[in-house]
């Protein structure tokens, strides 16, 4: 386990709730303190790697929000962030579009 370094790229996942999609965030390393990791998008780490069994072994976490934590970006991750985005983006077409009736007998009898 070691500690971050510049140039290092991390990710969190956070949910709303137990329905709501995984939401991947991912940001890089780009300044250094004695305790902190600072990351792009201003996130400040313990830069203190420690045990995390939700999402990988390992995680960094958030200054002054010990449960919340960020990991170092794997290809599986990735891969998870992709499939979460599609399902996303399918998930909020559905719900803004409206459909005609004949659409809706198309759909329905696509699954005949």
């Amino acid at each position: 386990m070691d500690k971050l370094k510049i140039g290092d790229k991390v990710y969190n996942v956070a949910k709303d709730g137990f329905d709501d999609f995984a939401r991947y965030s991912f940001s890089e390393v780009v300044a250094l303190t004695e305790t902190l990791a600072v990351l792009k998008n201003g996130v400040r780490l313990v830069n203190r790697p420690k045990p995390s069994y939700i999402i990988e072994d390992v995680g960094y976490s958030v200054s002054r929000k010990k449960g919340t934590h960020w990991h170092i970006v794997s290809l599986q991750a990735i891969r998870n962030a992709q499939i979460e985005n599609e399902k996303i983006k399918i998930h909020e077409w559905f719900a803004s579009k409206e459909f005609t009736l004949e659409e809706k007998r198309q759909i329905f009898e696509s699954f005949l």
